[in-house]
């Protein structure tokens, strides 16, 4: 049994793959097995993790082209794991090399921390530095964010098999289980990353570690790229479906927190409307009535009062004060500037209808 499992999934990504499992193979903590789960690719990507797993008998390929979209091809892969934590790895991105130690400290250090993430550099398909992978961090951190973005950056993961196992927690189901059975969602894909963690923030411990582990490619067969609307509108619909079950297991009056959002650094039009004070104020109720206090519960309220007017002065002068107070976060900051400059950016803010989120 390796201490890691990693599952790195393809379909059809050859031209980064040899980058991915080489910065695995270079890790400085040697202990691992990698699962290559093929999505039936069709452009060398399988023959190429072949090759790399006749030179290193912990490289595994198994090729499963009629998996259930990602979620069931990670389930497929959860199913395979004998290890003390799942790492994830995708196969355009790059690990640095004291990743796995890292993570294999912070699990350590804390026998209840279930899910553990990390910060990370955006790359370009040249691998040129274009952005930062921000997260919140904190032990309070992936809880308070979890109604509002995904919490947890996927392909920076660790998480503990046999918590995972215990909870029958996988990828694209309810396992919580605190909405009635015939509202219950299922996400094979798009978002199936955001359902689970979202779900692990709100029964157990999660934490991202402040410190960049990754290089996160984005290129422009991103999902987040050629799926934009439906990707933000199935977030949305998690994001609300969350918060409800959170409101449920506490048994108190939950809030919508559609206004508040801001899935791939964007904020969601709602016709027109520009203050969201009463919603405000249910939130705040909410947040501080189910959460701990902590630093983290604080940051998070203010930044959601930063962006709960939609006047572009009244947001830009709480947004200053915000980060005046609790420090500039690039996430938050490139959501308050994407507002301010919708009508000169390329990706359009979306607005909510009764059948969903329209571009």
């Amino acid at each position: 049994m390796a201490t890691f499992d990693v599952l790195l999934p393809v379909k059809n990504g050859v031209d980064y793959l040899a980058e991915a499992l080489d910065s695995i193979c270079l890790q400085t903590f040697r202990d691992w097995r990698v699962f290559v789960l093929d999505h039936g690719s069709t452009d060398g990507s399988l023959e190429m993790a072949q090759a790399y797993a006749e030179l290193d008998q912990r490289i595994v390929v198994r090729s499963l082209p009629h998996a259930n979209g990602l979620a069931g091809l990670l389930n497929m892969g959860l199913d395979m794991c004998d290890c003390k934590y799942v790492l994830r790895q995708d196969a355009d991105d790059v690990s640095l090399p004291g990743r796995m130690e890292v993570l294999a400290a912070a699990m350590g250090a804390d026998p209840e921390l279930v899910l553990v993430g990390s910060l990370g550099d955006v790359i370009d398909a040249s691998g040129r530095k274009i952005g930062l992978l921000d997260m919140p961090t904190g032990i309070h951190g992936v809880l308070t964010a979890t109604p509002f973005r995904t919490p947890v950056a996927h392909p920076t993961v660790a998480m503990r098999l046999d918590a995972l196992r215990c909870m029958d927690a996988k990828y694209g189901v309810d396992f919580i289980g605190a909405m009635p059975a015939d509202r219950r969602m299922d996400v094979p894909g798009l978002a199936e990353d955001y359902f689970l963690f979202g779900q692990l923030a709100l029964v157990s411990r999660c934490m991202n570690i402040n410190q960049s582990l990754i290089k996160y490619r984005w290129h422009g067969a991103n999902v987040g790229a050629t799926k934009y609307v439906d990707q933000t509108d199935l977030a949305l619909r998690i994001s609300r479906y969350l918060t409800e079950s959170l409101a449920i297991i506490n048994n108190t009056k939950g809030f919508d927190p559609a206004p508040f959002c801001n899935h791939g650094v964007n904020l969601i039009n709602f016709h027109g409307r520009t203050d969201f004070s009463e919603e405000y104020e249910q939130m705040r109720r909410f947040m501080t009535k189910i959460m701990p206090e902590s630093l983290e519960l604080q940051h998070e309220l203010s930044y959601r009062k930063a962006i709960s007017n939609r006047l572009k002065p009244v947001m830009a002068a709480r947004y200053a004060t915000h980060a005046a107070r609790h420090g500039v976060r690039h996430v938050e900051w490139r959501t308050v500037r994407s507002w301010m400059i919708q009508d000169v950016k390329k990706q359009p803010i979306l607005t909510l209808t009764p059948s969903g989120l329209v571009a």
